[in-house]
């Protein structure tokens, strides 16, 4: 392929004007999601006290694609499209002959590509007349995003930060204070749901299904609140499809094409963004070819009719491995179980068909505060389960120690969470060097971690460590699974 600098020529893309939405285009249709209280299928109505209708409409829609609003546009045009790297340098320092491509998230105002999806969300609540936005936040970067899209549509906000965090990333919180927000360490004494938590544990880390339940529950107690979530839902993946739209019009006007498409997962925003629409051509080739077709002829791998500077590189269009990568003290796609669970710790939120660990488990305090959630978004679950992607878990140390090489090779400080999908990538690089052959992968940056540099010295200092949560553990959250009617065993 031509030696050229990539840095810039990959940002001159088309802004999408319409997201993509995976649903029609899934093997099977999704199970339906459950109430709370009587485990019955949810109606429209039953999420009204939670979400403006019109992204009610949004989570269960089936048309192929919807409109990006004018204005949500404009406030995208602040940093969008985001630029897509080569990064030749970490490619030196493995010594691969794989070629790795990342998709940067890291220049949206707050640092992440959490914007994508919180400034639609108060946009539809804006016109919908609501007041304030209730939410939770993990490492802060879903936070800080609500936050600034609530200040750029005049909206008051309300934050629950995972307490971990909230000490952890004291910058964090006062990036959102300075948007406007309310920043509230969770679990706290504002709410029953939190009150509930430190009567059984006053030391408690706090969990994301922690803070769910308490920004739920402020949501559904005041008509002028609505809650917003960061992650999971079908509506918040919809939206975050800008990420793999723009990259894959990046990777055509780079001359290349993916083999593995690679990006860390928790509840599965980043991920789905990125994915999605890569896994569209593999979608619906399989619904041309009948159920059995399509799927089992993909390949893994590079085919040799494939190879960057063949002329019938284009002739054939091959379909890339989708991989999502998740830490290995919450795994939540390769150990939990397939079923309903809460969507919160408490039980107020929707019951989902989804990957869990169950809603009461409790994470460890890993540095990845953003992929700390015990369950993961119903579409990623399902593509799971037919095979339509892989799943791998990857440890603490490992990430930081590939955070760090990319930081000295490629300049930029990833954010834990990011990093995930960077160990993943330079596993990949290196089995290609072992192996002799060429890849090609793309790899989502979901954004930096200025904020994490706490983090980081305690990685220098040799002051972290790997976690590995005992089965009996894992079997003890997962036995208190709702009892829903059919649930599996």
């Amino acid at each position: 392929m031509e030696e050229r600098t990539v840095k810039f020529v990959l940002k001159e893309v088309d802004l999408p004007t319409a997201w993509y939405n995976i649903v029609p285009d899934l093997p099977v249709q999704l199970d339906p999601p459950l109430h709370p209280k009587t485990l019955e299928p949810l109606k429209p109505e039953d999420l009204e006290p939670l979400f403006p209708m019109s992204l009610i409409e949004q989570e269960v829609t089936t048309a192929p694609t919807v409109d990006i609003p004018g204005p949500v546009l404009d406030v995208y045009r602040m940093w969008r499209p985001t630029p897509l790297y080569r990064a030749r340098r970490l490619e030196a320092a493995l010594g691969t002959p794989a070629r790795i491509y990342y998709k940067y998230e890291g220049v949206s105002p707050v640092g992440s590509h959490k914007p994508n999806t919180a400034i639609a969300q108060a946009y539809y609540n804006k016109i919908a007349g609501v007041r304030r936005l209730s939410t939770e936040t993990g490492a802060g970067q879903w936070g800080s995003a609500l936050s600034m899209a609530c200040a750029q549509f005049g909206l008051d906000c309300l934050v629950y930060m995972v307490r971990v965090s909230y000490d952890l990333k004291p910058h964090r919180r006062s990036l959102m204070r300075l948007y406007g927000a309310d920043v509230i360490p969770s679990p706290s004494p504002t709410t029953e749901a939190g009150r509930a938590v430190l009567e059984k544990d006053p030391s408690s880390p706090g969990s994301l299904g922690i803070a769910i339940s308490e920004a739920v529950e402020v949501a559904v107690k005041d008509h002028g609140t609505k809650y917003s979530l960061g992650s999971v839902l079908n509506h918040v993946l919809l939206h975050q499809t800008v990420i793999g739209l723009e990259a894959m019009k990046q990777m055509e006007m780079a001359g290349d094409t993916p083999d593995y498409v690679v990006a860390c997962c928790g509840g599965g925003s980043n991920f789905g963004g990125l994915a999605f629409p890569f896994l569209r051509d593999i979608l619906t080739s399989r619904s041309q070819d009948g159920p059995e077709g399509g799927l089992s002829e993909r390949p893994h791998g590079l085919p040799e009719t494939n190879r960057a500077g063949n002329p019938e590189s284009h002739q054939v269009r091959r379909h890339p491995t989708i991989i999502a990568v998740e830490p290995a003290a919450c795994p939540t796609l390769t150990k939990g179980k397939y079923a309903y669970d809460f969507g919160d710790t408490v039980g107020l939120a929707p019951v989902i068909k989804m990957h869990t660990l169950g809603h009461r488990f409790i994470p460890a305090s890993i540095h990845a505060g953003g992929l700390r959630y015990h369950g993961v978004s119903p579409l990623i679950s399902i593509l799971l389960e037919h095979g339509l992607i892989e799943a791998r878990a990857v440890k603490q140390l490992g990430v930081f120690e590939a955070a760090t090489l990319f930081a000295k090779t490629e300049g930029i400080l990833p954010a834990p969470e990011s990093a995930h999908a960077i160990r993943a990538a330079a596993d990949l690089a290196l089995e290609a060097k072992e192996k002799g052959e060429e890849r090609c992968i793309l790899f989502g940056l979901s954004g930096h971690g200025h904020f994490d540099l706490a983090s980081y010295e305690l990685y220098q200092s040799s002051r972290l460590q790997d976690y590995a949560h005992p089965e009996a553990e894992l079997e003890r959250a997962l036995s208190e699974l709702p009892k829903v009617q059919g649930q599996m065993s």
